[in-house]
């Protein structure tokens, strides 16, 4: 049996590992490309840790690096040892001793909320990179949520008063929608249609995604968002607007929709996190938590920061 084969059957069996780190999730994400999982266990063969990572080879360099549309990775304990750091230190090291043999030339993954992992890798010499998504947890209150948006949102949610919202958008059509939105804006769409179309089918099949839409009175499309959830959060993954309707409130119906969402799932809400200052403060309005996450780095070869120096020259 591959690590791949038993990291689906401990995921299965403990339950709580997040969205982003489920095998049929890497599997749609990583599509022609290389995932596997480090695995740790005790001396009775039993997996108290793992960590599931793309890894990509460029030339002579080979590195890990977080899957497109994808918050959340790193290292997941098994629920038995989740609040022992003595245990899970000792996970951390095997994992990190696992990297070493890997002869990488650069790590880099993001830690979920609240990670100790993240703590522990720290003290292995490994680089915390501060990073911020926005939230709602514990949705009970629906209202009391929408009465604590900004003035500014309330009030593009009056503007948008004769405009509806439905589940009917074809995958098909949200990609076509987003790359026109983005084209609008002068911007290229950073993942394929069929990149989409095999999340969307993965998740779908599990009943852990949905398109959401928002049109005028006419059926014209002004909006619109690919949420996809777990047992506990639903994530604001994609959405996109069209700017040429960037004064009708659309975009504020479109967030609030999904939030009124999450609650009749009794799902908390994550905005998937920015660190784009216009975006960050767009979601900072809707009545959210700026929650700290971690992203972990390491080196291993010094000459790679010139590699990803040059990658984002490139970019810019």
């Amino acid at each position: 049996m591959t690590n791949k084969d038993r990291y689906a059957e401990w995921c299965a069996q403990i339950g709580n590992v997040p969205l982003m780190m489920q095998p049929w999730w890497m599997d749609a994400v990583c599509a022609g490309k290389q995932w596997d999982v480090l695995l740790v266990e005790d001396g009775a063969g039993k997996i108290k840790g793992a960590m599931p990572y793309l890894l990509r080879k460029r030339f002579w360099q080979k590195y890990i690096l977080m899957p497109q549309l994808t918050q959340i990775g790193g290292i997941w304990v098994d629920p038995s040892i989740t609040d022992n750091r003595w245990e899970i230190a000792q996970v951390c090291q095997s994992i990190e001793k696992q990297l070493r043999d890997m002869h990488l030339s650069y790590y880099y993954q993001q830690y979920a909320i609240g990670s100790l992992p993240a703590q522990a890798m720290q003290g292995l010499g490994f680089k915390l990179r501060k990073r911020t998504t926005y939230r709602i947890d514990f949705l009970t209150d629906i209202d009391q949520v929408i009465a604590s948006f900004s003035k500014n949102k309330r009030r593009q949610l009056q503007k948008a008063v004769s405009l509806n919202t439905d589940t009917q958008l074809s995958v098909e059509d949200f990609y076509r929608f987003h790359v026109h939105c983005l084209e609008a804006q002068r911007k290229r769409i950073s993942y394929t249609r069929e990149f989409l179309l095999v999340l969307e089918r993965k998740a779908r099949r599990l009943d852990q995604c949905e398109i959401l839409a928002v049109r005028n009175q006419d059926g014209e499309l002004y909006a619109a968002a690919f949420l996809v959830w777990d047992r506990t959060t639903m994530y604001y993954l994609l959405p996109c607007y069209d700017p040429a309707y960037k004064d009708s409130g659309a975009s504020a119906l479109l967030a609030t929709e999904a939030i009124k969402m999450a609650h009749r799932k009794k799902l908390s809400f994550d905005f998937e996190g920015s660190m784009d200052s216009g975006t960050a403060r767009h979601y900072s309005q809707f009545g959210t938590t700026a929650t700290t996450y971690y992203g972990i780095e390491k080196y291993y070869r010094p000459l790679f920061r010139l590699a990803i120096w040059l990658q984002k020259l490139r970019c810019s």
